[in-house]
């Protein structure tokens, strides 16, 4: 083991320092007057609203609601994704028949499911969560089907000399061969989810969650309030971005031979 490996890895901190410097100068224009307050709040002043709104309880509870139809749309949409992509995967002709389908719809652009999802579920937390898992289907329906169509044809042979049945290929040979392009989907879907949330909290009817208050913010020109939601939402964006990428480099070390 050479010298470099052994030595124990350093965090990078150099991130931690860009955001610092940000709020440094942000922090330095409002003391010397360049910019209007009315329009950009000082970073003082949204901690004291996040404070405030910790004390009364709203913004937690806000939270609660936007991660909770985040999670049951991720887990739905996630979940519809892996199977009907084994299932095209495992099978030429089901791919053939439905696969340009699932392609067309991965396609549309996300945002154009809006309005036939309001009709079809309303605009509360039905139509939310329907929306959320449309955006968790793509990614992972597509890398699914990739991912177990391209297993290398040696799994193949080798499984057909067992005399595995569909399901037993499936189950040990071909989402195991698949995996890492799998998971991949499902980072993807990840993200997805999350943006499909903002989207749905903003452009569907307003209830409960981070998106209304990001509404009011806007609204009732709380500009306070308004910095706050858009931190919250990039703060939590950024730790699923995190564990994404803990949980891949967990699969590929427990991968490694």
């Amino acid at each position: 083991m050479t010298a470099e490996l052994a030595a124990p890895r350093r965090r990078d901190l150099r991130p931690l320092l860009s955001f610092a410097l940000v709020l440094i100068l942000w922090d330095l224009a409002h003391r010397f007057a360049l910019v209007d307050p009315r329009f950009l709040p000082a970073p003082l002043d949204i901690l004291t609203r996040f404070v405030s709104e910790l004390r009364d309880g709203t913004i937690l509870a806000d939270l609660a609601a936007t991660l909770r139809r985040n999670l049951i749309g991720l887990a739905i949409g996630a979940a519809a994704g892996v199977s009907l992509g084994a299932v095209l995967g495992a099978s030429p002709l089901v791919g053939r028949i439905i696969g340009p389908t699932v392609v067309a719809q991965r396609q549309t652009a996300l945002f154009a499911w809006v309005p036939l999802i309001a009709m079809w579920f309303g605009g509360g937390d039905g139509g939310k969560i329907a929306f959320i898992a449309i955006a968790a289907f793509q990614p992972t329906v597509i890398n699914t089907w990739r991912g177990i169509a391209l297993v290398p044809e040696g799994y193949r042979e080798l499984a057909a000399s067992l005399r595995f049945s569909r399901l037993q290929y499936l189950r040990h040979v071909a989402l195991p061969a698949a995996a890492p392009q799998i998971f991949t989907g499902l980072q993807a879907a990840l993200i997805y989810a999350w943006l499909a949330t903002v989207g749905s909290e903003l452009f569907m009817n307003i209830t409960p969650g981070l998106g209304g208050r990001l509404s009011e913010g806007s609204q009732l020109f709380k500009m306070d309030l308004l910095f706050l939601a858009i931190a919250i939402f990039g703060a939590v964006g950024l730790l699923y971005t995190r564990l994404a990428e803990a949980l891949e480099a967990k699969l590929r070390k427990g991968n490694r031979p």
